[in-house]
């Protein structure tokens, strides 16, 4: 490259300035941040030392020195903001989901594969280093065959009627929730590590409070604290939390408990992988340790060194053993492989993060998994082998 690359950022809510942070350790100048108003992205881009706040999409498109654009934005504004994006030349990262429905998503894969603009979704857990190991293991046959896989993703931010946030209102993050928001990480963790894909689902959803209390003036996400003084009620149709079952492309079966209604539980995601040979067994709450199961010799507890691991696993490790690295540290990674990408000039090449047809094939789960919940029977989910 001849130049350093340049990246804005819309969105000023909980996940807009991780990005922020992300693209600094990665290397990547940001231009400036672009907020639901003037005002929000001013001051947002004062906060963080922006060079500027944008007052609009627009602005940013216009804006030469931008090579990229990350949408950190409500899910609703996912679709119509990535198509001006790419019809406007810029590479662009988004937060997931990549769309409201499978419909919108196929056009955007296929609108991304005739731009010459690389296209990422946000699907940064995989790139805790652990689970890179965990992906090269099942890839090395050292692990055996895939026989099943168990797991949860759950978090306690909405467990009373008072909690709330843009996501619960189907309107603006769609008809799916806690699957959507969290649970489609999981579903893309464990296709990664097993190279296979989901290809049926049974679900059993459920909507723990179907009447919230909204504030008065707005909240933030993860903000805790006390109950609003005023709120006015507000029904609820996404789901708080819900089982699904799994069948995947090798014949290995699964399952998933997804939960945003868990007291105690920050944001928890684990997974237990059985192979043939050896399981897997991995906790976010410590991704620094890797637990892997034997039958026929002492299990062990693999701490995360970068001179211990697989070269991919190591590739996202940049701190030595006994040196924890977390969550910022996967946006951090997934910004060095996109950029890096973005670098070698090479688009035919494998990328080595999350694609616009990964977002694409999540939600074609999300509606799968619907429809199962709703008619209560095992639903295809359309995905090819």
């Amino acid at each position: 490259m001849t130049r350093k690359l340049r990246a804005a950022v819309a969105g000023t809510g909980f996940i807009g300035p991780v990005h922020i942070e992300a693209l600094r350790r990665a290397g990547v100048e940001v231009t400036g941040i672009l907020g639901s108003s003037p005002e929000k992205s001013n001051r947002a881009g004062e906060q963080l030392g922006l060079p500027r706040g944008y007052a609009s999409l627009e602005e940013i498109l216009q804006d030469d020195s931008v090579d990229s654009v990350h949408l950190a934005t409500p899910n609703r504004l996912h679709y119509e903001q990535t198509v001006a994006v790419l019809k406007a030349g810029k590479h662009v990262l988004c937060e997931k989901p990549l769309a409201m429905n499978s419909q919108q998503s196929a056009e955007l894969v296929e609108l991304a594969a005739k731009s010459d603009c690389v296209a990422g979704v946000a699907y940064n857990i995989r790139f805790y280093p652990l689970c890179h190991e965990a992906a090269a293991r099942v890839a090395d046959g050292s692990v055996g065959d895939v026989l099943h896989v168990t797991g949860s993703y759950v978090q306690d931010w909405l467990l009373y009627e008072t909690d709330f946030n843009w996501r619960v209102v189907a309107e603006d993050g769609g008809e799916l929730r806690a699957v959507a928001d969290i649970g489609t990480h999981w579903l893309d963790l464990l296709q990664f590590i097993t190279g296979r894909k989901v290809t049926e689902v049974f679900a059993d959803l459920r909507t723990v409070h179907p009447i919230r209390k909204q504030p008065v003036g707005g909240s933030q996400t993860f903000s805790g604290g006390k109950a609003p003084a005023e709120t006015k009620p507000v029904e609820i149709t996404t789901e708080d939390c819900g089982s699904i079952l799994l069948r995947f492309d090798n014949g290995a079966n699964g399952c998933l408990w997804v939960s945003q209604t868990t007291a105690g539980r920050k944001n928890c995601l684990q997974f237990e992988l059985a192979g043939s040979k050896a399981s897997l067994a991995w906790n976010s709450e410590t991704p620094n340790e890797i637990t892997i199961g034997h039958r026929n010799e002492p299990n062990e507890r693999l701490i995360r060194d970068p001179a211990l691991l697989h070269t991919s696993a190591g590739g996202v490790s940049n701190y030595p053993g006994g040196h924890n690295e977390g969550f910022p540290d996967t946006f951090k990674q997934l910004c060095r492989a996109f950029y890096g990408y973005i670098a070698t000039g090479d688009y035919t090449a494998p990328a080595p993060f999350p694609t616009f047809a990964d977002g694409h094939r999540e939600i074609l789960l999300c509606e799968a998994i619907l429809t199962s919940h709703r008619e209560q029977r095992w639903i295809s989910t359309g995905v090819d082998h």
